[in-house]
């Protein structure tokens, strides 16, 4: 294995000029609410938003008013958003970075299980992490996990669906010096199968309670027979849970997975729900944030999965507000 070489940094922080985006685990976590809402409502616009109106929004997911100041302060100081302030009210916005890497993200939770083309070949990263750097270990596993690859080993990891480049430029990003980077094929250099990274059969369960969720309300959002609130709470979710699958599935063709694989399933339900409660979402988003700023209830726009897969942050020119 070729040597891939980076400067170290003591402390383990990820580089500063790439602030950590905030991740949901076992529940999503108000500052990751926060920037799911920006993302999915109001990104690549620059007007800002008022934190009166942020607070209640997230009041709809059971967030108190302190947790919400909470995550809006470490946002900020995490460089995620920007501020403003207009006598005794406070206004914030998405800074350029968060926007571009939520438009990123966006992109690749929308692309996930669209007819994956794979040559045969799988990107290997086998890396060392001194215990004094374990806050950098941490971020290095959730990163890779992020972009597909999975523990063959505890410290070499495998991936089909993301390149050599890609694992290069996440090492680079968390300064990581000791690691190497190759391409291989299967049953080649690395002792066993790297399907068995995987638990298959667990994400095949995830996968079947992910379809009926998502069916569910798929059905409800058709019929109408939904509430606004519960469609705007309902519809974050299904993003949030449909988010994991790009990091925990191979990422490979059907046909290379077992028999009557979930994905196809589980990712039309994901487009048809996701669209259909967006609608009723935007609304429910725009009732709130008109008590407190009816300009940035009219830019409230929900994105469909044809504008998540943009190469663009901005979501394209607004349709005339809602009468």
């Amino acid at each position: 294995m070729g040597k891939h070489s980076v400067r170290t940094e003591a402390d383990g922080r990820e580089s500063a000029q790439r602030p950590p985006m905030p991740r949901g685990r076992g529940g999503s976590s108000p500052q990751h609410l926060l920037v799911t809402l920006l993302g999915d409502y109001w990104i690549g616009q620059e007007e800002d938003l008022p934190s009166a109106g942020l607070i209640e929004l997230l009041a709809e997911f059971g967030v108190t008013p302190s947790s919400a100041r909470a995550a809006l302060n470490r946002l900020l100081h995490r460089g995620l958003l920007e501020i403003r302030r207009a006598g005794r009210q406070t206004y914030y916005r998405l800074g350029a970075e968060a926007s571009q890497r939520l438009a990123e993200g966006g992109r690749r939770i929308a692309g996930f299980g669209l007819r994956p083309v794979w040559d045969g070949t799988w990107t290997v990263v086998a890396f060392s992490v001194p215990e004094e750097r374990r806050g950098s270990r941490h971020l290095l596993r959730s990163r890779l996990t992020w972009c597909g690859f999975a523990p063959l080993y505890d410290a070499v990891w495998v991936s089909a669906s993301s390149t050599a480049a890609e694992a290069r430029a996440v090492l680079g990003d968390l300064e990581i010096e000791s690691a190497s980077v190759l391409t291989t094929s299967a049953g080649t250099a690395l002792g066993r199968s790297p399907l068995d990274a995987w638990d298959l059969r667990e994400l095949a369960t995830v996968y079947e309670s992910f379809i009926e969720e998502a069916s569910a309300l798929l059905d409800l959002a058709r019929t109408g027979d939904i509430a606004l609130r519960r469609a705007l709470v309902a519809r974050t979710h299904l993003m949030d849970a449909y988010r994991r699958f790009p990091g925990s599935d191979p990422g490979l063709p059907s046909e290379h997975m077992p028999s009557h694989w979930p994905r196809d399933r589980a990712r039309a339900l994901f487009v048809a729900a996701y669209e259909a409660l967006g609608p009723l979402a935007e609304a429910r988003a725009g009732q709130i944030m008109a008590r407190h700023d009816p300009g940035a209830a009219a830019r409230a726009r929900c994105r469909s999965i044809s504008q998540l897969l943009r190469r663009e942050a901005d979501p394209g020119p607004l349709p005339s507000p809602r009468s």
